[in-house]
């Protein structure tokens, strides 16, 4: 649990760092607050788009990637389908919510000091050291207009968007009146 948290809190340091070296056009969202869920992301949004960035920290490990695959130390983490899905589920929430589609960027940081090679890039998903980060967003240009970037702004942090709500269970929750009783509309057994 203590692990958890300081990891957290080193995450929250993260995203603070990291709004100073974006800029003022960058909005930067904990996905850990935003959804209630357990999540080592983070959204940025700004210019270059809407990215659900997934932070690792290998530490002094080295990383390899061949494609999708990832390896540290000999092992072999999903940390690539780990970044899809959170962008993924980003998207759902934000283009459900707006009523468009709204294309979130999955991002895989790697925070530590050990040397990051590859042999393949992963497919749809940006991979950078984690002191790369700024500049690899920003490098993305100016694809959203400022209005669009403080319209997604808004809809990110407003608590709607990650909550869904089962509405069947309500309508069953919520009736005109109690079980066995009749209505005047209601003919069933009337004439029994």
């Amino acid at each position: 649990m203590r692990r958890e948290e300081a990891a957290h809190g080193r995450l929250y340091r993260r995203i603070g760092n990291l709004i100073g070296h974006l800029g003022d056009d960058w909005h930067v969202l904990d996905l850990r607050e935003l959804s209630g869920e357990q999540h080592d992301s983070f959204l940025a949004v700004g210019p270059g788009g809407v990215f659900a960035v997934t932070v690792k920290d290998h530490g002094r490990s080295r990383v390899s990637f061949a494609g999708d695959v990832v390896q540290i130390d000999g092992k072999r983490p999903k940390y690539v389908e780990e970044a899809r899905s959170e962008a993924r589920a980003a998207a759902e929430a934000l283009s459900h919510s707006a009523g468009v589609s709204i294309p979130v960027m999955p991002v895989l940081a790697f925070a530590g000091s050990g040397k990051i090679s590859f042999y393949g890039v992963p497919k749809g998903c940006l991979v950078t050291a984690y002191h790369e980060l700024p500049r690899v967003l920003n490098a993305r240009g100016n694809r959203l207009a400022d209005e669009t970037v403080d319209k997604v702004f808004a809809l990110a942090i407003h608590p709607a968007t990650w909550f869904t709500v089962d509405y069947g269970t309500l309508a069953e929750e919520y009736r005109w009146y109690r079980d066995g009783e009749q209505v005047g509309t209601d003919k069933r057994g009337h004439g029994e």
